[in-house]
């Protein structure tokens, strides 16, 4: 299992939100980069960064950092928000992507899902967001009452073999992993899938770690990190251990 740590960037800063809620942010650097030198520089092995401003409006605005990022680190770098288009996707790719993250896009146009399946492969990562248990769509704005379990079932019938799960009502708020969401998930998925969502610290990650599926790949962790509250080596070991 590996880090991997979050990079949201809205207004061309580094932020995080609480439960997803866009007027709930705080800002931790006025320059994304900055966070990637200082990820990387503390044994990070990805990043995951996630275009805000693209999420909510629906279509990349920040693939000008993206490029910075991908270019200053040595790392593979996943990129998500406002992919809901091939073009898109392909700026994400040609901007430095190493993986191209699709949310909506993937649960409503299939046909795109089937193209970027077509040309990336396992480059491709599903993401599904999960409020409740039940899918949030459009940047977190949009709550329907889908199972999140059947979201993932339907997305792999499709060929998707990687995943990202994400706690929406515990992102941001450092109380702890949705373990039993987590542990549903690992039953729906056929491939592999990283999680997100509330993580506060080392133990946290040994927690998850316990929960022993093969399939959970990686951990996605950022108010954690920007608080201190725990360093990127000490997280990376916790997963190795």
């Amino acid at each position: 299992m590996i880090l991997l740590p979050a990079i949201d960037i809205l207004g061309g800063k580094a932020v995080r939100l609480a439960r997803g809620a866009f007027d709930e942010q705080t800002v931790y650097d006025a320059d994304p980069l900055d966070a990637a030198r200082r990820w990387v520089a503390g044994g990070a092995r990805a990043l995951h960064v996630v275009d805000l401003d693209g999420a909510r409006g629906g279509a990349p605005v920040n693939l000008e950092h993206v490029g910075r990022i991908a270019t200053e680190v040595e790392v593979p770098v996943q990129v998500g928000g406002g992919l809901r288009t091939i073009e898109s996707i392909r700026g994400a790719v040609a901007a430095g992507a190493s993986r191209v993250v699709l949310g909506t896009a993937a649960f409503r146009d299939v046909d795109l899902l089937d193209e970027a399946l077509a040309e990336l492969g396992d480059r491709v990562v599903v993401s599904v967001d999960a409020r409740d248990g039940r899918l949030a769509a459009a940047g977190w704005l949009e709550q329907t009452e889908i199972p999140a379990e059947s979201v993932i079932e339907k997305m792999g019938a499709r060929g998707v073999r990687r995943f990202v799960y994400s706690s929406i009502e515990r992102d941001g708020m450092l109380e702890g992993p949705d373990l039993e969401g987590a542990a549903r998930a690992s039953d729906a998925v056929r491939g592999s899938f990283v999680y997100s969502g509330g993580v506060s610290s080392v133990e946290d990650l040994r927690a998850l770690k316990a929960l022993r599926r093969v399939n959970l790949a990686g951990v996605i962790v950022g108010k954690a990190l920007y608080e201190q509250r725990l360093t990127v080596s000490e997280a990376q070991a916790a997963l190795d251990a």
